[in-house]
C-alpha cells in the first residue's frame, strides 16, 4: 500500500510539473490546444496570468516531492496530507468555477492518495 501511495503522489507531482511547464513556458502553444474554447487572441494577453498559475503548481510539486523525500514517517505523512489537500481543494474549486473535468484530472487522484495515506 505504501508503494502504491508513493507512486500516486509521484504521479500527481508529475502532472503538476506538466501544468507548470505549459502554463509558464508553453501557454500560447499547449495552452491553446488544451483550452480550445478560449479565443486565440486571449493567449498573449493572459500569458502572465498563466505563468503565475504555473508557479503555484510548482509549489505543489515541490511539496509533494518533499513529502516523498522526508525520512520521518510522521512528517512525511503530515506534509503529504497538507499538499494533497491543497491539490484536492484546487481541483474542487476548478470544477466549480471552470470545468468539471478539473476534478477528475486533479481532485480525484489527490482524494484517492489521501485515502490511501490514511489506510496505511
Amino acid at each position: 500500500m505504501e508503494i502504491l501511495t508513493k507512486i500516486l503522489i509521484g504521479g500527481i507531482a508529475a502532472l503538476h510539473l506538466y501544468f507548470l511547464y505549459f502554463e509558464m513556458f508553453a501557454w500560447e502553444t499547449i495552452g491553446r490546444k488544451t483550452f480550445k474554447s478560449m479565443p486565440a487572441e486571449l493567449f498573449p494577453k493572459t500569458k502572465g496570468l498563466a505563468a503565475n498559475q504555473g508557479l503555484y503548481n510548482g509549489f505543489l510539486v515541490a511539496g509533494l516531492v518533499w513529502s516523498l523525500l522526508i525520512e520521518d514517517p510522521n512528517w512525511s505523512f503530515y506534509i503529504a496530507v497538507f499538499f494533497l489537500s491543497c491539490v484536492l481543494v484546487a481541483g474542487i474549486f476548478g470544477a466549480l468555477t471552470a470545468s468539471k473535468k478539473i476534478f477528475w484530472v486533479q481532485g480525484l487522484p489527490a482524494l484517492i492518495a489521501l485515502i490511501l495515506l490514511h489506510l496505511k
